[in-house]
């Protein structure tokens, strides 16, 4: 199986809504990591996958 942009977004999803059940604090840093992530990505400067 081979992992693209369109796998990650639902793993990381899946990920975080786990991470903020278990700890509601860490909604804000997660929100604001995935924002920072996804538009570097947008952005083109973070290549996570040719």
């Amino acid at each position: 199986m081979t992992l693209g942009t369109a796998h990650i977004q639902p793993i990381v999803a899946l990920i975080a809504g786990i991470l903020i059940l278990i700890a509601p604090r860490l909604l804000n840093f997660i929100v604001a990591i995935y924002l920072i992530v996804v538009g570097l990505i947008g952005l083109g400067v973070l290549r996570m996958f040719h």
